[in-house]
């Protein structure tokens, strides 16, 4: 079983920055691509990026492109998103989510975490 906890949510004001981190636990973090999602007030959660085992593919979605972007560091289990030139539509709470090779979708989530844009 794969566990994840997120950190890093909080209140940043329009135009700044904020970094999440993902750890992971409870298998070889390696065998397991990573993604981000997002669920805001009365939206149905979305994909907002995702990144390879190996880290040398990533993907975002059109919302995301080009201000956030997602890492991975094996050695520590961890996968990032470092989002940039943040705005409020942005607002969501944001979960980490792990699948292995064999997975349909991503079956294993984190508990989330709150990233709120102020305008």
């Amino acid at each position: 079983q794969v566990q994840l906890v997120e950190s890093g949510g909080g209140l940043v004001q329009a135009g700044g920055s904020l970094r999440l981190s993902c750890a992971a636990s409870g298998r070889t973090f390696s065998t397991l691509s990573m993604g981000w999602f997002r669920q805001a007030p009365g939206k149905e959660r979305e994909f907002a990026a995702g990144i390879s085992r190996g880290g040398d593919s990533t993907s975002y979605a059109d919302a995301v492109k080009g201000r956030f972007t997602i890492s991975r560091d094996n050695a520590k289990n961890t996968v990032y998103l470092q989002m940039n030139s943040l705005k409020p539509e942005d607002t969501a709470i944001y979960y980490c989510a792990a699948r292995t090779a064999s997975s349909t979708g991503y079956p294993y989530w984190g508990q989330g975490t709150q990233v709120t844009v102020s305008s």
